[in-house]
């Protein structure tokens, strides 16, 4: 029962009451596992280019530009704690692992090294490698991460020294700078970049950017256009305790968590931009390597132009009525062959008004070619053919939490993946009458995900959004396309930034 000081909070944050009631329903009812067919593979649901088909694409990319309107889209609103986990439970046992080793044997290595050398200094007036041989290292950890000293273990990742050049190091936000600038300008010389970005760190990215903007539009000839947004306190969920009541705090609030990255599809859906580049704050590389990223980024580019505008001319052709079976054939042939849509044996006994009808709902969607890596045993998600509760079978990537793992059959399958999401999307935004889709129509909110969690020592259930790349985008066509592994670079914890490519 939700009483009226629970309506006015609900309100407050833009939720429904019906919200409420299908999140508490979703939580007793528990996670819906996605039903796989068969992983993704070369040749099923994977394209494998060549050189000339590398080459073509990046030629058709170059062409058009032109007449389009990019972003690049950067979830960054998390904060770097993660990436130093090994790093706070030190501050707390002082024990040494093999992971204190590698990061200390290497200290010099990493491109915040001279910052904190000068923090570790003004703390304890002596430099580093003075307190690693008085046997110091916790306090050298803790001028690191903690707000006295260079306070890394807060900053949310963009605003990070991640790459140590000959006369000047850079964080990561400034490589995504360099990126945008190389593929998602405009034929004005605009690049547009949007972070997504926790409210207590908006104020610091925007004076950061104001700090680096002048000289990397000189440097890189282009002009930028970066703008901000926040998780909306609308995509936040409710959740429930062991009795599967509502969860309330102390004070008998009710209890809202983040959403999960899920929610992010409003805030893409606001930008409305055409064509959209996607992709983490911490999967960059220095400038020097950076080439093989900018290729391929501009080969997935290109084929969802090429893609875009033949499905485009067909829409216009259906929308106008006037179509023949044999453009039908036609149609439906380019919807199988080329762009991996699922169209069932029955729509062949269809006449020709509802095959019009059938063909234009499936083409008239937003659009999305994914970069696909080998699976090297990174954890996280990957390409499938999967069936949903329509009996649609469509290109799906899907998450581990996603799969019943008890189920044999579709753990098989699911173990049977050969590649690897790593967040590598381009995005058309715009149907073919150049208005922007409602993006929010496109989740599948069935693949919402139900966790086990605890607060102030109670236990309760909460509840994920859809992934914005797995259910919040479930509806969208669907391409993949492998990509080399080069192009894949995250910084997980602090001691990534020692492998070859970040240095």
């Amino acid at each position: 029962m939700l009483s009226q000081k629970d309506l006015n909070q609900i309100q407050e944050r833009n939720v429904t009451e019906e919200q409420v009631e299908q999140q508490v329903a979703q939580l007793k009812r528990g996670t819906a596992y996605v039903k796989l067919i068969r992983p993704a593979t070369i040749g099923d649901g994977i394209l494998r280019m060549g050189p000339e088909q590398v080459e073509a694409m990046n030629r058709a990319f170059d062409e058009d530009k032109e007449y389009y309107q990019f972003t690049k889209f950067v979830p960054a609103s998390g904060a770097a704690s993660r990436m130093f986990k090994d790093l706070f439970t030190f501050i707390e046992n002082g024990v040494e692992t093999q992971f204190t080793d590698i990061f200390f044997a290497h200290i010099h290595s990493f491109a915040f090294f001279n910052d904190l050398n000068e923090a570790v200094k003004r703390l304890y007036g002596t430099d580093i490698e003075a307190m690693i041989g008085d046997g110091r290292k916790v306090e050298v950890v803790k001028a690191l991460l903690l707000e006295d000293g260079l306070g890394y273990g807060k900053l949310p990742k963009a605003l990070l020294k991640f790459h140590h050049y000959e006369h000047f190091d850079r964080l990561a936000l400034e490589e995504h700078l360099v990126e945008a600038a190389r593929y998602a300008t405009d034929n004005a010389g605009v690049a547009r970049l949007h972070f997504t970005v926790s409210p207590e760190h908006e104020e610091p990215f925007k004076q950061t950017v104001g700090a680096l903007k002048d000289s990397y539009e000189i440097k890189n000839g282009v002009r930028y256009d970066i703008t901000y947004s926040c998780q909306k306190p609308s995509t936040d969920t409710v959740a429930i305790d062991a009795n599967g009541e509502l969860f309330r705090e102390k004070d008998g609030k009710l209890l809202f968590r983040p959403g999960g990255h899920g929610a992010l599809i409003e805030n893409l859906n606001d930008l409305a931009q055409e064509i959209v580049f996607i992709k983490n704050i911490d999967n960059i590389v220095p400038e020097t390597r950076v080439e093989t990223t900018v290729t391929y980024k501009k080969v997935l580019a290109g084929l969802l132009l090429k893609l875009q505008q033949q499905t485009f001319e067909y829409l216009e052709l259906l929308d106008s009525g006037d179509v023949t079976e044999e453009e039908l054939q036609e149609m439906t042939r380019f919807a199988r062959e080329q762009l991996m849509i699922d169209i069932p044996e029955f729509v062949e006994r269809y006449d020709v008004y509802e095959k019009t009808d059938f063909l234009y709902e499936r083409l008239n969607r937003p659009m999305r070619i994914c970069g696909m890596v080998k699976n090297e045993g990174e954890p996280g998600g990957g390409p499938f053919w999967v069936k949903n509760q329509d009996d649609e079978v469509s290109l799906q990537i899907i998450e581990s939490s996603q799969i019943n793992h008890g189920n044999e059959s579709q753990e098989a399958i699911f173990q049977g993946s050969t590649h690897f999401n790593p967040v590598d999307l381009v995005c058309g935004c715009w149907n073919y009458k150049g208005e922007a889709f409602n993006l929010t129509d496109y989740v599948d909110p069935n693949t919402g995900f139900v966790s086990s969690k605890s607060k102030d020592g109670r236990e309760l259930k909460a509840l994920e959004l859809p992934g914005l790349w797995n259910g919040a985008m479930a509806d969208w066509i669907t391409l993949f396309v492998e990509v080399p592994i080069e192009t894949f670079n995250p910084v997980k914890t602090v001691n990534d930034l020692l492998k070859p490519m970040h240095n």
